[in-house]
C-alpha cells in the first residue's frame, strides 16, 4: 500500500511537471501563455534603452522645463539707450527691441511727512484700528510716511479719499507720488537656454534694472 503512494505521488509530481513546463502542449494541455512576442517584435532598439540616474532625470527635466519666454526691462532714458544697444547688436537680429514708451505717473493718498517713525508707528495703529490698509510709498523722498492706496490719475485717488473721510481718515491727502516717465521698453521676446546663458552681459548696460516676464 505504501509503495502505491508513494508511485502515484511520483507519477502526479511528473504530470505537473510537463505541464507547466509545456510538454503536454502538443496534446492540448498545459498552463496559458503569459508571453507577447508581438510587442517584443513591435520593440525599436531596446538594446538603446538605459535606466538614468536621478540625478540627470532630474537635469534632462529641468532643461525640457525652460521653455523659450518673453522677458521685458525699463523704461530707460536716452543717455542710458546707447550702452544697452551696443551690446544688443552682438546679440542674434531679431531677439530683442528698444521701443518708445510711456510709464503714467502714480497717484497716493498720503499721510505724512512725519518727524520720526515713533510718529509712524502711532498712525498705523490708528488706521489698524479704523480698518484701513497702509503701505510705505515707493518714493523715499516721502519716507516716513504712509500710502493708503495708489492710482493711476489725480480723480481716482480723491474719490478714494473722500471714501476714507467717511471712515475717520482726517488727515491724509492726495500727492502725485510719481510723474510720467518717457523711454524706451527693452524687449526679449524669446529668450531661450542660449540667450539665458547670455543674460549677465545686460547686467551693466542696465544699471540695476530688472528683467520681468512680457505683460
Amino acid at each position: 500500500m505504501l509503495r502505491l503512494l508513494v508511485l502515484l505521488l511520483l507519477l502526479a509530481n511528473g504530470t505537473y511537471y510537463a505541464w507547466g513546463h509545456g510538454l503536454l502542449q502538443p496534446w492540448g494541455v498545459g498552463p496559458a501563455q503569459q508571453s507577447e512576442p508581438q510587442r517584443v517584435i513591435q520593440q525599436i532598439r531596446p538594446d538603446a534603452v538605459r535606466v538614468l540616474p536621478a540625478d540627470e532625470a532630474r537635469r534632462l527635466e529641468t532643461s525640457a522645463a525652460k521653455a523659450p519666454e518673453c522677458l521685458q526691462a525699463g523704461l530707460f532714458e536716452d543717455p542710458a539707450v546707447e550702452p544697452l544697444r551696443q551690446v544688443l547688436a552682438t546679440w542674434p537680429r531679431g531677439s530683442w527691441a528698444l521701443e518708445a514708451a510711456t510709464e503714467p505717473g502714480r497717484w497716493i493718498v498720503y499721510m505724512g511727512k512725519y518727524p520720526d517713525v515713533e510718529f509712524v508707528a502711532r498712525k498705523r495703529a490708528e488706521l489698524r484700528h479704523l480698518g484701513v490698509s497702509f503701505e510705505a510709498p515707493a518714493n523715499p523722498q516721502m519716507e516716513p510716511g504712509l500710502s493708503l492706496g495708489g492710482f493711476a490719475t489725480q480723480a481716482e485717488a480723491n474719490e478714494h479719499l473722500e471714501r476714507l473721510a467717511t471712515r475717520g481718515v482726517r488727515t491724509a491727502r492726495v500727492v502725485q507720488e510719481r510723474p510720467d516717465v518717457r523711454g524706451q521698453r527693452l524687449t526679449l521676446a524669446a529668450v531661450d537656454d542660449a540667450l539665458r546663458a547670455r543674460l549677465d552681459e545686460l547686467r551693466n548696460p542696465m544699471a540695476g534694472r530688472a528683467l520681468r516676464p512680457c505683460h
